[in-house]
C-alpha cells in the first residue's frame, strides 16, 4: 500500500509536468509553424524573378533495426508469437538472416494452452520457431524472470518487450497508469540481472552521423539520453561484449505517454522499506520509430487475446516508438558487489 501511495503521488507530480511540457511544445511548433510560412512566402517573392527553382523530394526514413546477429535475444510477453516468428524466419535485413535461431529465446506470460486459446494461430507459430530452433517458454513473468530455471546462469544483449501492458482493464485513467507503471519499474527491476556485461553502446555518434529522418527523437528524449552519456564512461564501438539493452516499445500517445517510462527508467522510485530491493537506473541510449511493417506477418494483439466481436488488435493509428536504454554506472557497480 505504501509503495502504490508514493508511487501515485510520484505520478501526479509527472503527470503536472507533462502537461506544462505539452504546452511549451504547442506553443513552439505554433512559432515554427509561422517562421515557416514567412521564409516560404519570401523564397516565394525571390523566386519570380529568378524561375522557379527544382523541389527537391524530401528524403524517405530509413528504419532502424536494433538487432545484429551476433546477438543473444529475449523475447517478452509475445501474445501470439508473430514478432518472434518475423524475426527467426523472415528477418527484415539480409544481415539478420545469419542470426541463429537458437540465439532467440521468445516467452509468454501465459501458460501454452492459455496461449493457444486466446490466440488459435500460435500453436503454428510456435511450432515453426521450435523446429528452427528458437527456444520458446511459456509462464514467464517479465518481473520476476528471476524465478525462471531456464534463465539461470544466462545473460542476453537485447531483452525486449513489445507494447507492454498490465491489462487490468482499469477504468479509472490515473490507476490504470500507476498499474502499468508498476509493471515496468518490476520488468526493469527482473531485467537488469539478465543483460550481459560489457562498456556502454556507442549508439550516440552513429545516430547523429546518419541523421535518419525517423530517429529525430523529440528534444526531451534527446536531451536526456545525451546528458545520460556525457555523465557515463565513455562510450566503445559496437562489439558483441557490449553492455545489454532494454528495448521498450509503446505507442507515443496519450495514454502510453504519460506512463513517462524513460523518466521511470532513468529516476526509479526509492525502495519503500529497508527489505524492498532497488530499482536500477538506466541510462536511455536512444529512441527510434518502431516500423510493424518491417516485420513480416507480426500482429500486435490485445492483452486479454480473441474478443467475441473483433480480432482483437490494438495499436491502430499514432506513432509506435521504441526506447533503448542499458545499466547505467552505478547499477552496473552495485552488481559487481
Amino acid at each position: 500500500m505504501a509503495k502504490s501511495k508514493t508511487l501515485a503521488a510520484a505520478l501526479k507530480s509527472q503527470q503536472s509536468r507533462l502537461h506544462n511540457k505539452q504546452k511549451e511544445k504547442e506553443r513552439a511548433a505554433a512559432q515554427s509553424a509561422e517562421l515557416a510560412s514567412r521564409k516560404q512566402s519570401a523564397n516565394g517573392l525571390g523566386s519570380s524573378s529568378k524561375g522557379k527553382a527544382k523541389q527537391q523530394p524530401p528524403p524517405l526514413p530509413r528504419p532502424t533495426i536494433p538487432f545484429r546477429a551476433t546477438d543473444k535475444i529475449l523475447l517478452i510477453g509475445e501474445g501470439n508469437f508473430s514478432f518472434a516468428r518475423a524475426l527467426v524466419c523472415d528477418p527484415p535485413s539480409d544481415a539478420l538472416r545469419h542470426l541463429p535461431p537458437r540465439n532467440v529465446t521468445a516467452t509468454a506470460y501465459d501458460t501454452e494452452d492459455e496461449c493457444y486459446a486466446k490466440y488459435p494461430e500460435a500453436e503454428a507459430i510456435v511450432r515453426a520457431l521450435r523446429d528452427a530452433g528458437a527456444e520458446v517458454l511459456f509462464g514467464v513473468d517479465a518481473t520476476r524472470l528471476e524465478r525462471v530455471s531456464a534463465f539461470k546462469g544466462r545473460r542476453w544483449d537485447k531483452v525486449v518487450w513489445n507494447f507492454p501492458h498490465a491489462g487490468k482493464g482499469i477504468a479509472d485513467q490515473d490507476r490504470n497508469i500507476l498499474s502499468n507503471q508498476l509493471l515496468i519499474l518490476g520488468f526493469l527491476r527482473s531485467a537488469a540481472g539478465f543483460l550481459a556485461k560489457g562498456p556502454i553502446p556507442n549508439v550516440m555518434a552513429s545516430s547523429k552521423k546518419r541523421k535518419r529522418v525517423d530517429e529525430d527523437r523529440d528534444a526531451d528524449a534527446e536531451d536526456d539520453a545525451d546528458s545520460d552519456l556525457d555523465d557515463a564512461a565513455p562510450a566503445s564501438p559496437e562489439t558483441a561484449s557490449e553492455r545489454g539493452r532494454i528495448l521498450i516499445t509503446l505507442r507515443n500517445v496519450v495514454p502510453y505517454t504519460q506512463w513517462d517510462v524513460p523518466r521511470l527508467a532513468k529516476h526509479p522510485p526509492a525502495p519503500t522499506s529497508a527489505s524492498a530491493p532497488e530499482n536500477p537506473s538506466y541510462i536511455l541510449l536512444r529512441s527510434y520509430a518502431f516500423q510493424r511493417n518491417l516485420w513480416t506477418g507480426y500482429e500486435h494483439r490485445m492483452t486479454k487475446g480473441e474478443r467475441a466481436n473483433g480480432a482483437g488488435k490494438t495499436g491502430e493509428g499514432g506513432e509506435d516508438r521504441t526506447w533503448e536504454f542499458c545499466l547505467g554506472r552505478v547499477a552496473v557497480d552495485r552488481e559487481k558487489r
